[in-house]
């Protein structure tokens, strides 16, 4: 009572579509508090033995988070180059499905889409689509993913030429740093049963399978949740709208 009564002192209206100071305000806020941890990623990549170069180059062409930390993370681990990979790339592969979302959502000019697809990752594609309007969407992506792409590249190379004077990185618990994010992040999307079911079954595999697979497969092996999930889901679904028809 004491907020409705507030905006009724102050003229605003709670349905009222956000202006774009505010917009830019929760762009920005979502750019600097994921882009700076990228200089956690430039210290573990660092630390798996991976060149400045090379650490640098994964941040500039790859750019998307949770993908640099499992292939680093399993190059540490003494993974193969080739399931480092691909774990690597199945976990970026969500990036196709938002990009196909926020293609209509968007609306950019074809000759403008191969750049802006190198911005559509999670925190980008979040506030995006947490805007009312085209307008208003095209300003949150743009911020964030200028802000994002600018600081993450940054930090990464500040990580990396800071890597040597930090000494033992494993010490620092500094890899658990991307992948804590990325949890931060995914943990308000698990709002519903099957959201919930998926990301424990993963769990469950990784548990399984990480004592007896090499470094990258457990993350392979994750991926089989949503379909095994979804496929349960959907005959539960078809059985009780049968037994419904009777």
């Amino acid at each position: 009572m004491h907020a409705v009564s507030e905006q009724i002192e102050t003229g605003t209206d709670p349905a009222a579509p956000p202006t774009d100071s505010a917009v830019v305000r929760d762009a920005l806020g979502v750019g600097v508090a994921v882009g700076l941890s990228g200089f956690a990623f430039g210290v573990t990549s660092a630390g798996a033995g991976l060149g400045l170069l090379q650490t640098c180059a994964l941040s500039l062409l790859v750019f998307t988070g949770a993908s640099q930390f499992a292939l680093v993370g399993a190059l540490a681990a003494g993974g193969s180059p080739f399931t480092a990979a691909a774990g690597a790339f199945f976990l970026g592969v969500r990036n196709a499905f938002y990009g196909l979302r926020l293609s209509g959502l968007l609306g950019l000019p074809r000759a403008v889409r191969p750049l802006a697809a190198q911005w559509v990752i999670d925190e980008t594609s979040a506030v995006a689509l947490a805007q009312p309007d085209r307008r208003t969407a095209r300003l949150g992506f743009t911020v964030a993913g200028l802000t994002l792409y600018v600081l993450w590249n940054l930090t990464t190379l500040i990580g990396a030429l800071g890597a040597s004077a930090l000494g033992d990185t494993d010490a620092w618990g500094l890899d658990a740093a991307g992948p804590a994010v990325f949890l931060a992040l995914l943990a308000p999307m698990l709002s519903g049963t099957v959201e919930r079911a998926v990301a424990g079954l993963g769990v469950l595999l990784v548990l399984l399978c990480q004592p007896v697979l090499p470094a990258g497969v457990p993350v392979l092996a994750a991926a089989l949740a949503a379909p095994v999930v979804l496929t349960v889901h959907g005959r539960r679904a078809r059985g009780a709208n049968s037994g419904e028809r009777r």
